[in-house]
């Protein structure tokens, strides 16, 4: 019997199943990358947002978290120091970690004792005496003695020491290395080049500029006069490597500014140099309020000024290139100024205010302890706060 055969009956391909499968997973990874990005951009932008609303959100109260006493005198002075505090006074200067504990003491007998630091090294030295004791974090490295009483110094990283030494008309300069050997000695001179008034090292302590003030007729004069000790400055005359004249202006301040930039401060101005073989002027700026105090690290620079407009002050910021940042009203007074990270703390007695680099007050309050020392501690909102005999960490709250 024949078979019939049924037309709307065909012989099927089997499918690729290799290249199939393959697609499928194509597709299934797509869909699975698409929703894994998707969510890692949701959690970067809420992480974000967070950040950016806690950093600029303003706080009214600091409640302490923790604290670590040690029950001392209240003659006691605090600079922070690497990974913690150097607190000195006539008798002494010890290191502390930031639990409050000694790592080590170190006795001494200053009259009047002042303090400069360097990310590595710091000098305790004894204004109006003799004597200036070099340390880095394990402690001592040298002691120093001058000749005559000191009225200014600064330091290298590498623990060179330069002062102004007072001497009636005639005052000196003296590099000293760590162990008090002199490197350079300069003699100033009223009717050369004016009285010394401010110095600052470089990093490598081969770069040394000074502030003079001298008189021409009746108005005072300034001149910054920059040494270097290298083989740039061997060849030159005195090893003054730049000189520039700034007439009506008291240049009272200098300082360093991380390895290329020099900054000298006037009462009207502010110049900053770049280049340490032979420095070069960047910018000038001129400044329109009496200014009260400068602060700095190696990204910013700052001022408090009197207010043009009312009773009060400004605080004000500038870049490393000259470039104001912001400039803005705040009420108090504040002795106690400083730059850390990307905020600006003040603190007099137990009041405290906060300014971050956007110019936002993110805290302005009373700290309830007289503070000695402040500065940020690990977490967001989070600081140090150095009292008489207590280091306790605060949190900023509303």
């Amino acid at each position: 019997m024949t078979q019939k055969k049924t037309p709307y009956l065909r012989l099927v391909k089997p499918p690729d199943n290799v290249k199939e499968i393959k697609k499928k997973h194509r597709k299934i990874r797509r869909k699975k990358t698409e929703q894994i990005l998707s969510i890692a951009i949701l959690a970067v932008l809420a992480v974000c947002g967070t950040w950016l609303l806690m950093k600029n959100q303003t706080y009214g109260q600091a409640r302490k978290a923790s604290g670590y006493t040690n029950e001392l005198s209240d003659t006691n002075s605090y600079a922070r120091f690497s990974n913690g505090i150097v607190r000195y006074n006539r008798d002494g200067v010890v290191f502390l970690n930031r639990r409050n504990e000694e790592q080590w003491i170190q006795p001494t007998q200053l009259q009047n004792p002042v303090i400069a630091v360097k990310e590595k090294a710091f000098a305790v030295a004894d204004r109006g005496g003799n004597n200036i004791l070099v340390f880095d974090k394990e402690g001592l490295k040298g002691e120093i003695e001058t000749t005559l009483p000191i009225e200014k110094f600064a330091i290298s990283e590498q623990g060179i020491v330069s002062a102004i030494l007072r001497n009636e008309g005639t005052p000196k300069i003296v590099l000293y290395d760590a162990t008090g050997n002199i490197l350079v000695e300069q003699q100033a001179s009223l009717s050369n080049t004016g009285y010394p008034v401010a110095l600052d090292l470089s990093d490598d302590g081969n770069t040394l500029a000074v502030a003079y003030l001298y008189t021409q007729g009746t108005v005072v004069q300034s001149r910054v006069i920059y040494y270097n000790f290298g083989e740039t400055g061997r060849a030159r005359a005195d090893n003054i490597v730049a000189s520039d004249e700034y007439n009506g202006t008291v240049m009272a301040d200098i300082f360093f500014m991380s390895n290329d930039r020099f900054v000298a401060v006037g009462d009207n101005s502010f110049v900053i140099y770049s280049g340490l073989e032979s420095p070069e002027k960047l910018k000038e700026v001129n400044l329109t309020q009496e200014v009260k105090s400068v602060f700095h690290s190696d990204r910013y620079i700052g001022f408090i000024l009197l207010n043009r407009e009312r009773s009060g002050y400004e605080v004000c910021m500038y870049n490393r290139s000259g470039e104001q940042i912001f400039s803005r009203a705040i009420t108090g007074d504040y002795g106690n100024v400083r730059i850390d990270g990307d905020e600006i703390i003040m603190f007099e007695g137990s009041r405290c205010c906060i300014v971050t680099a956007t110019g936002i007050i993110k805290f302005q309050g009373d700290m309830m302890v007289d503070v000695l020392e402040m500065f940020r501690a690990p977490g967001m909102n989070r600081y140090y706060v150095m009292t008489v005999n207590e280091l306790r960490i605060v949190y900023l709250t509303k």
